[in-house]
């Protein structure tokens, strides 16, 4: 072989083996999206099974989850000595300042520290001044963690004029040792402020860690006696039996999604022009496609309407739509399920007006708690905490609507007959089974029926 060929034949191995590597990735990205895993696509022209044989509710479950026994058994108690004092400084809405509380119970335990009642810090973004004693029972959560870890009104005398040491471990990414990183904190200044991570992994925590996350998230968070009445007045006047749904469609939700919608109104468009800013820009081509057959683009009400006509669920249901202000293009969800009940149409107008964002929420999360059933169109801090009470009091009727298959069906080519069957499979799939909850599985167990 030439000197010439021979350095052809070596330059084409090596421009040829970057080619091999990126094939695939290539491919990933430019073919055409596949429905998901392990649900087959209903054959052309299939019919729907008779009316009255799909509703959801009426499917036999296979699993459930309930609360495990171990951590409601008497708890391992804390040394004696404790190593400082720690306040959880919580910040975003009820279900955002909930989500850290409970974090923080588990951390505070994990550093033998005690605990003084958290802070919620006054958001501007939520229009919300309100504190912990403005939601929940003090003297309830202060009984019910005893045993767990040890939780204080007020400071000592001693340190009470002191401000704590702030800790900030909100933005830390994957995962750390609170013992390493902030035990030293607490044990040199003895008064600290924590804000817990939010991606942290607490199912590497030791079990008496476990046991008081579980605790005190879940058997110590009860809504204080005024706020508790305004609940039960409020599910009282609900028509029985119910469904409580909770829609997400507001400017600033579709905005941070980047997701683009077409066929909204132009009040709709330019709420979310509004909210988007400067960075947030919409997705386009490729990335869009993409991000959206990854389920990260909220569902539209037409589309939840679509979802639960799929599911059986008669259009004379009385629902409770647990929701916030601002909610967009409703009347797509209302033309088809009319018998609709807000906090506002059912509460007198000065009450209501005159209500802090976070007894708002608490309200929407009471009813949802103790609805004859939930549906979430989307998985957030709300989601997760009702599902959880939810299933602590053996209510199983709950499901969480799945926008990942909504998305790669319709980008598959389905619509009508056969778009409403592939999402009846996909969700009685998930029903029976007790998937899709996200339960702290060291919280819950799954028992087979």
């Amino acid at each position: 072989m030439s000197p010439a060929a021979a350095w052809c034949a070596q330059h084409r191995l090596r421009f040829l083996l970057p080619s091999l590597f990126l094939a695939p990735v290539l491919f990933f990205l430019l073919s055409p999206p596949s429905p998901p895993p392990f649900v087959s696509l209903p054959a052309p022209g299939r019919e729907l099974p008779p009316s009255g044989s799909r509703l959801i509710w009426a499917q036999r479950r296979l699993v459930e989850w309930r609360p495990c026994g171990w951590w409601r058994t008497a708890p391992v108690q804390a040394p004696s000595r404790r190593n400082g004092y720690i306040r959880i400084d919580c910040y975003g809405g009820l279900n955002q300042l909930r989500r850290d509380l409970c974090d923080g119970i588990g951390v505070a335990r994990l550093l033998n520290a005690t605990m003084i009642l958290p802070k919620f810090e006054v958001a501007a973004y939520w229009n919300e001044s309100s504190g912990f004693a403005d939601v929940f029972d003090v003297d309830y959560f202060i009984e019910q963690t005893r045993g767990y870890v040890e939780v204080m009104k007020d400071l000592p005398v001693e340190i009470a004029s002191k401000e704590p040491f702030k800790v900030d471990c909100s933005k830390r990414k994957g995962h750390f040792d609170y013992v390493e990183s902030v035990l030293p904190a607490l044990l040199e200044h003895q008064y600290i402020s924590l804000t817990p991570a939010m991606n942290q992994r607490r199912d590497r925590n030791p079990s008496y860690a476990k046991a008081s996350y579980c605790q005190g998230c879940y058997s110590a968070l009860r809504l204080n006696k005024k706020v508790h009445s305004k609940a039960v007045e409020l599910l009282q006047a609900i028509p029985k039996p119910f469904l409580s749904l909770h829609l997400r469609f507001e400017p600033d939700m579709v905005a941070y999604s980047r997701c683009a919608y077409t066929g909204l109104s132009s009040k709709s468009m330019d709420s979310i022009e509004a909210a988007r800013g400067e960075g947030r820009k919409v997705l386009t081509g490729d990335a869009a496609r993409l991000w959206r057959n990854r389920g990260k683009c909220p569902l539209t009400p037409s589309e939840t309407a679509f979802i639960l006509q799929a599911l059986d669920i008669p259009t004379n249901t009385n629902i409770y739509l647990a929701a916030g202000d601002g909610l967009m293009e409703l009347e797509g969800f209302t033309s088809v399920y009319k018998n609709i009940y807000t906090k506002s149409s059912l509460l007198a107008h000065e009450d209501f007006e005159n209500m802090h964002g976070n007894t708002k929420a608490a309200l929407d999360y009471y009813v949802s708690v103790n609805s004859d059933a939930y549906i979430a169109t989307f998985f957030g801090n709300m989601d997760k905490m009702v599902t959880a009470m939810r299933t602590m009091q053996g209510l199983q009727k709950t499901l969480v609507l799945s926008r990942r298959d909504f998305a790669n069906y319709t980008a598959a080519g389905l619509a009508g007959e056969q778009l409403a069957k592939a999402m009846w499979d996909v969700h009685r799939e998930e029903y029976i089974r007790g998937r899709g909850s996200a339960l702290p599985e060291y919280c819950f167990c799954e028992f087979k029926l």
